[in-house]
């Protein structure tokens, strides 16, 4: 995980964000507000590469959306009917320019720009094999492997070429691509991570998640299918089924944290299923209590179901400075003692006296939990009770979230007593990983046919991870884990 992010050390990263639109005037502008609702998904940097007809525009800038693309000169110079954008959070390494996206190349068929979310988890090797044949990089992103490999492809169609090159990778992606005459959005066999397809008049859209498309009034069509490759042109839209039908797994942890609450996934609204989730804590881990708390953000919607279920009052008994920034200071050892109190405050009036239940969405680290139960207990609270809205962390994610090595996972190496005494509660309870699946409309998780990516609270990966089985691990966290 990162260590420049003092405020956010005990959160797995968040990935990264997709949109694309097509036959729009403005596709640029409304691209760029697309990528503002997907903010969440990545606030190191964002990119928008558009095409008017004649020729490509690309812009790409470092820090938030509004940072760069709220300016009308810099919108001005990306002009077209079609456009695709970017948002990123890299998960190590320096933020630089070039590993911005979209990325963009020349090819022999003409432009193409591709933008990303997930991770190949062969990228590693396969970067290798072209760099001995010739090719050169000119960025640290596994996305350029794609690049590469549709370059090299002796296939004549944009699409035909897409398709053998994403036959050579293994791992999760939803991209988006634009060429001179369309856009293209494919997922990944598996559907890891999630793509949805929505329509704004005669435009064609897509987004990462539903939310994208609610700021722009447009309207929801279906999900992009596992496996499945669309393609937008003058023509309309075509669906192409290249690769073989797999059972799904998609990431359950997108139900979790990383979805907005107000986008909706696989047909399933995220804020339902995170209230859900309370109401499957609450009967899996009862406690006697006076209040429920949550950690705020991310942990309110499982309080509010929790609550309800428990029968017990909803209280905001930790207030979050919404004005922080990532990195506006440096992460001195000293600051970093202050991280939590300066995105967090404790409510005393809600707390003095109570026996609290505190929510959380998970424990990474364990490292801003111990401060918090903290603070709650300075706040004057008799009893602290922490509940965790999801089973417990114990395998990195080697999908495109920005997961610690597994030393460093609490639950990987503690039992649950230790954790405890650790974090400094009266008691913890994680929600079972069958309950995290009753939360997302499943009976059960089925141990030979699972619905969902859960490789984080199992060690169940659903592909391959040749890279880390074949020792290039190190080789992937320092080049290739640039783009989630």
């Amino acid at each position: 995980m990162r260590d420049d992010t003092p405020f956010d050390d005990d959160k797995l990263g968040e990935e990264c964000g997709v949109f694309g639109m097509f036959g729009h005037a403005d596709a640029a502008a409304l691209t760029a507000l697309g990528l503002h609702a997907l903010q969440h998904r990545g606030q190191e940097a964002a990119g928008i590469v558009a095409h008017d007809g004649r020729m490509f525009h690309a812009e790409r800038a470092l820090g938030l959306v509004g940072d760069h693309f709220s300016k009308p000169e810099v919108m001005a110079r990306i002009p077209g009917t079609a456009a695709i954008g970017h948002v990123r959070y890299a998960t190590t390494g320096a933020t630089v320019l070039r590993n911005v996206q979209p990325l963009f190349a020349d090819f022999a068929f003409g432009g193409l720009a591709i933008a990303h979310n997930g991770n190949l988890t062969n990228a590693s090797g396969v970067r290798r094999r072209l760099v001995e044949q010739g090719s050169l990089f000119q960025s640290t992103s596994d996305t350029e492997v794609i690049v590469h490999l549709i370059a090299r492809s002796i296939r004549q169609s944009v699409e035909q070429r897409f398709v053998d090159a994403l036959h050579q990778v293994q791992g999760a992606y939803s991209l988006v691509a634009l060429s001179r005459e369309a856009l293209i959005g494919v997922r990944d066999p598996l559907g890891v991570r999630p793509l949805v397809l929505g329509k704004l008049d005669d435009a064609w859209i897509l987004a990462s998640e539903t939310c994208a498309l609610d700021i722009l009034g447009a309207d929801f069509v279906r999900d992009v299918d596992p496996g499945e490759m669309v393609v937008i042109d003058a023509g309309g839209l075509r669906s192409l089924r290249p690769f073989p039908a797999l059972p799904r797994r998609f990431c359950v942890f997108e139900y979790v944290y990383f979805a907005r609450p107000d986008s909706a996934l696989q047909g399933h609204s995220v804020y339902g299923v995170r209230k859900q989730i309370g109401v499957e804590l609450a009967r899996e881990t009862p406690v006697d209590a006076d209040v429920v708390v949550p950690v705020p953000d991310s942990g309110v919607p499982a309080s509010i179901g929790y609550a309800q279920e428990a029968k017990l009052p909803f209280e905001l008994g930790i207030i979050r400075n919404h004005y922080v920034g990532r990195t506006f200071i440096e992460p001195t050892d000293s600051i970093r003692n202050l991280g939590v109190k300066l995105k967090h405050n404790a409510n005393r009036a809600s707390l003095e006296g109570k026996r609290v239940i505190l929510v959380d969405d998970s424990i990474v680290r364990g490292t801003t939990s111990t401060k918090i139960v903290a603070m709650v207990r300075q706040a004057g609270a008799s009893e602290v009770h922490m509940r965790i809205a999801s089973p417990p962390t114990t395998h990195s994610c080697f999908y495109g979230v920005d997961t610690p090595e597994r030393s460093k996972l609490l639950a990987a190496n503690n039992d649950l007593a230790e954790m405890e005494r650790i974090i400094g509660v009266d008691s913890l309870a994680f929600l079972s990983i069958d309950g995290l699946y009753r939360a997302v409309g499943e009976a059960r998780r089925n141990d030979l046919l699972p619905q969902f990516c859960d490789a984080c609270f199992t060690g169940d990966y659903p592909t391959p991870l040749e890279d880390h089985e074949h020792g290039d691990a190190n080789v992937q966290a320092s080049l290739l884990f640039e783009e989630a």
